[in-house]
């Protein structure tokens, strides 16, 4: 799922997100839990001000960010892995 991302760009561009949005809501980065880099990608895991979790993902080749997974705050809540053509299932770690 495409996704707009504000990012702090400190001693390399997208260094880390601070806020995105999808559609017309506006989720603010309240930490940022874990990252880690791939090949061409750049992968965040983030805690939004709702609550949630996220994963990022920022394709450093064609400039583009993309939402992969999703987990809702409440434990009870259904998690949602966003499946990308060529890319397997679930969070990548």
């Amino acid at each position: 799922m495409k996704i707009r991302v504000e990012s702090y760009d400190g001693y390399r561009a997208h260094e880390r997100p601070v806020r995105f949005h999808i559609g017309v809501k506006t989720r603010e980065v309240v930490e940022v839990l874990d990252r880690w880099y791939g090949e061409d990608h750049d992968y965040f895991k983030i805690r939004a001000d709702d609550g949630a979790m996220y994963v990022l993902r920022y394709g450093r080749y064609d400039d583009r960010w993309e939402l992969t997974h999703f987990s809702a705050a409440s434990a009870g809540q259904n998690s949602m892995t966003i499946a990308q053509p060529g890319r397997p299932r679930g969070l990548m770690h």
